[in-house]
């Protein structure tokens, strides 16, 4: 929702990022282009003034204070004044001192409210509370249907003693659930009121009624994010006429300009408590005002990750791969197990967006498929179980198998299997070495264990071969005197050189069948080091037959008449 806001406020500081200091004007030019970026993201207009003053005055003092890094600096400002805009430090939900703690849901139709109750409930539950759903919406055809079902799928429990379609009073029913809570010891009373498609006195009188018959600790105010600068008088609207202690925002994951985000905390001056990030019950979060200015400015949201990891992730399998994969036992099958946590945490674009730095990738990942992560499952689930545990036994009628009951190509067999085999060999080298070890094998810096890596790895690359000349051989003259001097000399190399070394006497195991092989044998062992199968090395005959034939040549050049010779260039 905020891609755009994102990419316009980035591209304001990329100005900032190649001057030594920061200038009134450089503030100036900046300054204007936040505003352009908010205006275009439907923020309320008192919001964006009140926020851009805020960022030029505090600009203005650090360019005054000439201070280092101007493009730092203004991103802290904006930062700090995010935070501040979209409510600035997290507020916990008023609990009741006795009895179960009240929460009432008011809004438009179609913000959300009825499915908002069941993840909200489910989010109370995870945290230990017992919850009771109120349905209190008899105008909306179906709501109370709807609020059944989406009770049973949070796992709570639902008060509906009428049957909505427009029979029943919305207040009795508030206030009998409430008793209801009251006597069966529930934690907490989430009361789901009627909506209307504009505000009206109507609405509001029957909010009130309900406000004052249950008496909620928390008057939860649901707003569409998408709907941009109407946001401002429809929150206006409720607040004065019903009044609200929070605020919850729905529809967080879709692609509209996201202003009512911005625009509800400067306005009502309530704080945003949770937001709806999908339509899964899952997809529901406490909101936090520096991790969403976070994601505004591309830094990312790892808290958020990592709390999300932490309810959803098995520790214990997590310990087990980690141990397998230190010891080179990570097969398929754990990666397999791995792959699903991984999917309990969201949709793979969810996890990426949190991610700092992912707004420069953000066509990649808007791109990206989760239906690969099916694929990959399904290519692993077609494998055997010894497959899976040793990919070596693969062959081409294995995988051509794999292929057809996963539904893919061979290809893409193959991607997985040279994938993973390269995924497994990187994590082991690290594992082995740990993160410290500034010097030992597999260690971290400079990541000296793995191929190629490492401040020292060109000492242990093979040397670079030297070109050739034109001719072919290196320094091979065309002159025929010069070239039978050359021969001469080469042919002496070769005889005053060692013998050719006997099979394996590389590694220390050049032993023939009749015990340790001589320096000077000529014999070589099968499959020797350095000497081909059946080759044997060149007789010393050979070598003085070159040698010999090298003094001829030079003695025929030697006996040629001077004008010929001066002719040749001899």
């Amino acid at each position: 929702m905020f891609g755009n806001l994102s990419d316009r406020l980035t591209a304001s500081f990329n100005s900032l990022r190649g001057k030594g200091r920061l200038t009134e004007a450089d503030v100036e030019a900046t300054v204007t282009e936040i505003r352009r970026a908010l205006l275009e993201a439907d923020v309320a207009l008192p919001v964006v003034r009140a926020f851009t003053a805020a960022v030029r005055e505090k600009a203005v003092d650090a360019a005054r204070s000439q201070a280092l890094n101007p493009a730092q600096q203004v991103i802290k400002i904006v930062n700090d004044e995010l935070i501040e805009v979209l409510g600035g430090a997290t507020r916990e939900i008023n609990w009741a001192d006795r009895g179960p703690t009240i929460i009432m849901l008011a809004g438009l139709q179609g913000a959300g409210k009825t499915t908002l109750a069941g993840k909200l409930g489910r989010w109370l539950k995870g945290d230990g509370k017992r919850v009771l759903l109120v349905a209190s919406d008899l105008q909306r055809p179906n709501a109370v249907t709807q609020l059944g079902v989406v009770a049973e799928r949070a796992g709570v429990d639902i008060w509906a003693p009428e049957p909505g379609n427009g029979v029943g009073d919305p207040v009795q029913v508030a206030a009998s659930g409430v008793e209801q809570a009251r006597a069966k010891g529930y934690d907490v009373v989430v009361v789901d009121t009627a909506g209307r498609l504009g505000v009206d006195a109507e609405m509001m009188d029957q909010a009130i009624r309900i406000r004052d018959a249950v008496a909620p600790h928390e008057i939860l105010f649901v707003l569409d994010a998408m709907v941009g600068q109407d946001a401002v008088n429809t929150s206006v609207a409720f607040r004065d006429g019903v009044g609200f202690t929070g605020v919850v925002l729905s529809k967080l994951d879709g692609d509209a300009r996201g202003g009512a985000a911005l625009s509800v905390r400067g306005v009502t001056g309530a704080p945003v408590l949770f937001s709806s990030t999908g339509e899964g019950l899952d997809d529901f979060e406490r909101f936090h005002a520096d991790r969403m200015a976070s994601r505004i400015l591309d830094m990312g949201d790892l808290l958020t990750l990592i709390e999300q990891a932490e309810k959803t992730l098995d520790a214990k399998e997590a310990e087990d791969a980690a141990a397998k994969l230190a010891k080179g036992e990570f097969t398929l099958d754990d990666f397999l197990t791995q792959l699903r946590q991984i999917r309990k945490l969201g949709s793979m674009k969810k996890l990426l967006g949190m991610m700092p730095g992912m707004g420069q990738m953000r066509e990649a990942i808007e791109a990206f498929d989760d239906r690969e992560v099916d694929r990959i499952e399904a290519i692993v689930c077609s494998m055997t179980p010894a497959e899976r545990k040793d990919l070596t036994i693969l062959n081409g009628s294995r995988r051509s198998r794999i292929a057809k009951g996963s539904g893919t190509t061979v290809q893409a067999v193959n991607e997985l299997v040279d994938r993973f085999e390269q995924a497994k060999k990187m994590m082991e080298a690290m594992a082995s070495g740990g993160m410290g070890g500034a010097g030992g094998p597999g260690g971290m810096p400079g990541m000296g264990s793995l191929p190629s890596m490492g401040k020292h790895s060109k000492a242990r690359q093979a040397p670079k071969a030297k070109k050739k000349g034109k001719g072919g051989k290196k320094g091979r003259s065309g002159n025929p005197a010069k070239a039978a001097r050359q021969a001469r000399q080469t042919a002496r190399g070769a005889q005053d050189a060692p013998a050719a070394p006997v099979a394996g006497s590389s590694f220390g195991l050049g032993q023939a069948a009749g015990g340790v092989a001589g320096a000077g044998s000529t014999g070589s062992t099968a499959g020797g080091y350095g000497i081909m199968p059946g080759q044997q090395a060149a007789p010393a005959q050979s070598q003085q037959a070159a040698v010999s034939g090298g003094d001829d040549v030079a003695d025929a050049m030697a006996a040629l008449p001077e004008d010929l010779r001066r002719r040749l260039g001899l």
